[in-house]
């Protein structure tokens, strides 16, 4: 009874976990999308894409993924042999050409991709239009828009159009039924909480247009009666069908996982509608559900859960998929008549990201002469395209006098085209016809000039330059920070004050070598002070380093002025070690040097000096100072701790919100330990329980949302609970990696050591 009462009580914990998650990532989902569009949240060589898109689509929503990975990291993580591949039969620009590695058929009809197609396909920049946007289209089930018109529009021009479904089992019989693939494919987004529009998009990306596929055929020599529409578990292998061969592995046993795996996605797929929906839970629950939610992130492992990790739970080989998928997706729209209705995309940012957008291998860069020429259009509302023709889709247009400077002139033979930088930024291909240079006049130079090269943290201020001669003054300036951590520029000149540090600005014509710097400086003032002792008692003899902290961590005078009003009593001196006099009380303050009203006190009272023999902890626990830690988080009531204690001394313990607990109730983080003589306090412990951030004597998911929001700023902990959701023990401030580490102790995955 009690063992069922314990399984009861761990169920009712996860159950609990699971839908504090849920609520948590609904919550910043939806407030993720309740506001239009802001530009501003978009490094600059992104908004022009952006805005031109929302000029066609103004109820297109757009939200910035910040990944914090730098830029040649993620090329490097993803150029290794075998991750990313193209057909053979593509141009060497496309392949790597590694002695070696050339050539070899990592699948059948496919080879390793050059480091260039690699950074092609993941500069976003590249699909910033209405066609390829696409990969980037949040990918989850919303009834006001899924239905099976639209499914069949996208499944238009397939075999799947329109059709009964009907299949082999694996005795060879044929098998009828009376529901169409839009049918099944519509019951699957609704089963697993995935756009049934992906999900049709994806069945054509992986197996379409045709029913023969052997994917999906039923009839392959040994996985007869198995269906896998989206190629799960279709890893590239050298053997004849050997990818597909995997794939029906997975279809058959999930290539040996566990029973409740199996369950979970529906396997053996020994039916279609089974693939079907099995595969769509497999996509969300895998992908979509835990960050991996746009075709983009599916293929690129750049942000997402499992296990913390990057780069490694990648659906597909073909570097060209979400390129590819992109354009199903937004004909099957189109034909649907929705691009009109709300729709949210994620667009992925790396740090460090080249100026100009990725140049595609397939353009032949010997077609080109570089090029830094200002010109114009000399026609009306001409095309400005992705690549050099017009089977490019569109970004934007220009008409007759927009300026902008052409890059790259055209020298191919035959039709030629150019390729520009319009003054919005906006980098794409313009017929050369259409083209006429500016004469020249270049900048000689840049003045500039600030009111106060110092500013507060926070602050922005606006950089004021002339340029030299007056006529270049509409010639096109790049501003840079040396520092962004410092401090940012923006395009306008705008300078934003982040964190204390000195950067250089510089200013720089485009056109040529002339620029001219300043350098700024940040002031960082103090806001707060905390101390992680507010009382506490000292023996006669005894010492103690109190810690203070200034606030924020960033500030420029970070130092501390300690006092003791009651010098005869206790003394403190610069670095905050307390020295203990004689028996009395005595105030002791931290304030802030740079501001003395910023302060906090903690109360010292000091009794007499116990003797060694009068108290003697179990070696389990860990006493450092006046904190203990060590405790069992399963034998922490106070019973149990007052096992851990030999003393004659009166024990009493007090738990984080000042109850005397009994013997029966759990102690936990902030909780106290006082001992007493004649009702005197002669001592007084403070309990450290990792990993427990409420004090409540458990770590439990409440623990984790107690810690999530001191992380968000939201609801900042007392130093106590700083020190106790460390779970590294590294000193710092607790992260998202603390936060962890939590979660996999609750789930059973990684005990927290005490």
């Amino acid at each position: 009874m009690k063992l069922l009462k314990n399984k009861k009580s761990y169920l009712f914990i996860v159950i609990l976990f699971i839908l504090i998650t849920l609520i948590l990532y609904l919550y910043f989902r939806v407030n993720a999308f309740t506001e239009t569009t802001n530009l501003e949240d978009f490094p600059s060589s992104y908004r022009p894409y952006i805005e031109e898109i929302l000029k066609k689509h103004p109820n297109w929503k757009f939200t910035p993924l910040y990944t914090n990975l730098d830029w040649n990291y993620v090329i490097d993580q993803e150029n290794i042999f075998g991750k990313n591949l193209v057909p053979i039969n593509y141009s060497d620009s496309w392949k790597n050409t590694t002695p070696g590695q050339y050539n070899v058929e990592v699948d059948a009809g496919w080879v390793d991709s050059s480091r260039q197609a690699v950074e092609y396909c993941m500069d976003s920049r590249n699909f910033l239009n209405e066609v390829r946007l696409f990969q980037f289209e949040e990918l989850s089930y919303d009834a006001s828009t899924n239905n099976l018109e639209g499914i069949e529009k996208i499944l238009y021009g397939t075999e799947f159009y329109n059709t009964l479904v009907s299949y082999l089992d694996s005795n060879g019989s044929t098998i009828s039924t009376s529901a169409k693939y839009s049918d099944l494919i519509l019951k699957a987004g609704q089963t697993s909480y995935v756009s049934p529009y992906h999900l049709a998009s994806r069945i054509k990306q992986e197996v379409g247009p045709f029913l023969s596929h052997k994917s999906i055929s039923g009839d392959v020599d040994g996985y007869k009666g198995l269906y896998n529409f989206y190629n799960i578990g279709a890893t590239s292998s050298a053997e004849p069908m050997g990818a597909i061969k995997n794939g029906l592995q997975y279809a058959k046993d999930g290539k040996g996982a566990s029973t409740e795996t199996k369950n979970k996605y529906l396997i053996p797929w020994n039916t279609k509608e089974k693939s079907i929906t099995g595969g769509g839970i497999f996509i969300g629950s895998s992908y979509i559900n835990v960050g991996q939610n746009t075709i983009y992130l599916q293929k690129f492992h750049v942000s997402g859960g499992n296990s913390g990790s990057l780069f490694w739970h990648q659906y597909m080989t073909n570097v060209l998929a979400p390129y590819s998928e992109s354009k199903s997706i937004y004909n099957g729209y189109q034909k649907t008549g929705i691009l009109d209705t709300s729709m949210s995309f994620i667009i992925p940012i790396y740090n460090n990201m080249p100026e100009i957008p990725v140049q595609s291998p397939s353009i032949n860069t010997s077609d080109y002469v570089e090029d830094n020429t200002k010109v114009y259009c000399n026609a009306t509302n001409v095309n400005i395209r992705s690549g050099p023709g017009t089977s490019y889709e569109v970004i934007t247009m220009v008409t007759n006098q927009d300026k902008m400077t052409r890059i790259a002139r055209g020298a191919q033979s035959g039709e030629r085209w150019d390729r520009v930088v319009l003054e919005n930024r906006i980098v794409g291909y313009i017929y050369q016809t259409y083209v006429t240079e500016v004469p020249a006049v270049e900048i000689e130079k840049i003045d500039i000039h600030i009111d106060n090269s110092t500013l507060q943290k926070g602050e922005m201020k606006q950089l004021q330059i002339t340029i030299s001669p007056e006529e270049a003054s509409d010639h096109k300036i790049i501003y840079t920070s040396s520092n962004p951590e410092v401090a940012t520029v923006d395009d306008k000149g705008n300078i934003q004050a982040i964190r204390s540090g000195t950067t250089t600005i510089t200013v720089k014509a485009e056109e040529n070598s002339v620029q001219n710097q300043i350098e700024v400086h940040v002031y960082s003032k103090v806001t707060g002070i905390t101390i992680d002792q507010t009382e506490m008692y000292m023996q006669i003899d005894d010492t103690f380093k109190i810690n203070g902290t200034i606030e924020p961590d960033d500030a420029n005078n970070p130092n501390i002025l300690f006092s003791s009003n009651n010098a005869k009593v206790s003394q403190i001196d610069e670095h905050g070690n307390i020295t203990a006099y004689k028996e009395g009380d005595a105030i002791i303050t931290a304030a802030s040097e740079e501001n003395p009203e910023i302060k906090q006190e903690c109360k010292v009272i000091v009794v007499r000096k116990m003797e060694d023999s009068e108290i003697h902890f179990d070696s389990s626990l860990q006493i450092n100072s006046l904190e203990i830690t060590g405790l069992d988080y399963t034998k922490n009531t106070v019973a149990d701790i007052k096992n851990l204690i030999t003393t004659n001394l009166e024990i009493e313990i007090r738990n984080n919100k000042d109850k005397v607990l009994s013997e029966t109730e759990l102690v936990g983080t902030g909780s106290r330990i006082i001992l007493k003589e004649d009702g005197k306090i002669l001592r007084e412990y403070k309990i450290i329980l990792y990993g427990d951030a409420n004090g409540d004597g458990r770590i439990t998911s409440a623990d984790l949302l107690v810690l999530q929001r001191h992380i968000l700023e939201i609801e900042p902990l007392e130093e106590i609970y700083r020190k106790a959701t460390n779970i590294n023990k590294n000193g710092k401030k607790p992260t998202s990696v603390d936060l962890l580490l939590i979660q996999r102790h609750i789930l059973g995955l990684q005990i927290i050591k005490q």
